[in-house]
């Protein structure tokens, strides 16, 4: 099992995400897939295994995942144009088509509303997204 984390911006959910993983100590490789320099020099900070940045790194860590692989990141990276046009089409599709399991993040920005949303701060979703990987690990062994 690896874990890609897709972030932009300033990387601040993926670095959040990338740190809570490896205080589980999951022994699954990270990768970093930032859509800007920034964003990945943030998630590398936080400790992920491995990083790259752009529109084809994004292409081929979604194409490689297996089911057993899991994509994080806002809910955004599955939508073209948003994190304020970061996300290209072609990103959002090689996300949406992966095999990977996908845990978003349901963060209400760029013109992204997710209703029926508990209201949760960056860090209780962050956890739940992480509690979530640790439950796949589970059903996974």
């Amino acid at each position: 099992m690896k874990i890609v984390v897709i972030d932009g911006q300033g990387g601040r959910l993926g670095s959040s995400l990338v740190a809570a993983l490896k205080k589980k100590n999951l022994d699954y490789p990270i990768y970093a897939i930032g859509t800007n320099s920034i964003a990945t020099a943030a998630m590398l900070k936080s400790g992920a295994d491995f990083g790259a940045t752009g529109e084809n790194p994004v292409r081929v860590a979604c194409s490689d995942a297996e089911k057993e692989d899991v994509i994080m990141g806002p809910i955004g990276i599955v939508s073209a144009d948003s994190l304020l046009g970061e996300i290209t089409p072609g990103m959002a599709v090689a996300i949406g088509r992966s095999k990977g399991t996908k845990i978003l993040i349901p963060t209400n920005c760029c013109k992204n509303i997710v209703v029926g949303i508990k209201d949760a701060s960056l860090s209780e979703l962050v956890n739940e997204a992480v509690e979530e990987v640790v439950s796949l690990r589970s059903s996974n062994q």
